[in-house]
């Protein structure tokens, strides 16, 4: 993973002109210069002092990239980006030190006295296409009260590359079924069922820490006619927990489709990896897969016999650019997204 730090800025044109470093695996140091349309500063230096204000001031229904910058500091906002605001490309100053913020959770009344609900919760909502987040921390704060999401995804083709997403209960929601999301190089934590939904989404190379006081990884909900749901490649299973302490999923819907792949695993994951979720029906349908992981959460020897592991052929199928290059309505179109060249190219813009 390359790192990028922000280092200086001058405003041009009605964009803001950036040089960052990069620094390659072999440590060679190169300048690059990104623009950007919007910046928004806390400060009053940028564009907007809020992101939501940024967000408003795109063009509906734009065909051009958007690019975003937020420079460091905590945004407290209940945050959207519409279905008509497509293509918008958030890159934070700092992953640590770009924090957007709030502390809704799905049993608080709305205005009419009613709960707003588990989807109704989320700090962040994405419901347009195209969008990518780069270098944010994302945070649901409410505190261990429930269901309460971090991030809500419903829109298609999205991105979240060195990103974090912080919670407890339910903290990230690729929510739709048409919805196909890549994570890389992410950081995200929570309790019971802290990565669930129906959505296809890829978490490349990213860390999933276990808090203590949970209990299940994922509760994926993936449609039987959707090939994939929630795939883990290459990633690292953490936590503060005891061993034994967690499973790797349950099926908040019977064909439920979750993929671990050459993942590390650490003791606090269940040596029966799966649960039914009370619902023995559930073994016959829901698709939970392993392939080649390491680690004392790993071994395969205990696992539930209604999950299955892969053959290195079979495992094969399990690439980023097979698993995106179609979209998932109900007439697919094969578009060949590839969210890996698209993270490689967003500096070189």
């Amino acid at each position: 993973m390359i790192a990028k730090i922000l280092i200086a800025s001058v405003f041009l044109m009605n964009s803001f002109l950036v040089e960052a470093t990069s620094y390659s695996r072999k440590g060679k140091i190169q300048i690059e210069k990104i623009k950007y349309d919007i910046v928004v500063a806390a400060d009053g230096t940028g564009n907007f002092k809020t992101v939501q204000e940024a967000l408003n001031s795109v063009v509906s229904f734009n065909a051009m990239e958007t690019v975003i910058l937020i420079k460091n500091g905590v945004y407290k906002e209940k945050l959207e980006i519409t279905k008509d605001k497509n293509n918008i490309t958030l890159i934070g100053e700092s992953k640590d030190k770009v924090i957007l913020t709030f502390d809704d959770y799905a049993s608080k009344k709305n205005s009419e006295g009613k709960e707003i609900g588990t989807s109704g919760s989320a700090s962040f909502i994405v419901t347009a296409d195209n969008f990518k987040a780069q270098n944010i921390t994302f945070e649901n704060s409410s505190g261990p009260v429930g269901q309460a999401v971090a991030v809500r995804v419903d829109g298609d083709k999205i991105i979240f590359d060195n990103c974090k997403f912080l919670g407890f209960q339910d903290t990230l929601y690729p929510r739709s079924t048409t919805s196909r999301q890549y994570y890389k190089n992410c950081y995200i934590e929570g309790t019971t069922d802290f990565i669930f939904g129906a959505s296809t989404a890829v978490f490349d190379q990213c860390e999933i820490f276990a808090k203590k006081g949970g209990s299940y990884l994922t509760a994926a909900s993936t449609l039987e006619k959707i090939p994939y749901g929630l795939v883990f490649l290459n990633c690292k299973l953490t936590t503060n927990s005891g061993n034994s302490s967690y499973y790797l999923g349950r099926p908040w819907r019977p064909y439920a489709n979750t993929v671990f792949v050459q993942c590390e695993m650490a003791a606090h994951i269940k040596p029966e990896g799966w649960n039914n979720w009370g619902k023995t029906e559930n073994e016959q349908t829901a698709r939970y897969i392993e392939y080649n992981s390491t680690g004392t959460g790993a071994s395969f020897n205990q696992r539930v016999k209604w999950s299955k592991s892969l053959t290195a052929e079979q495992a094969k199928e399990y690439s980023v650019e097979n698993i995106f290059k179609s979209s998932f309505a109900e007439q697919p179109v094969i578009d060949n997204w590839n969210p890996k060249k698209i993270i490689t190219d967003l500096y070189k813009k």
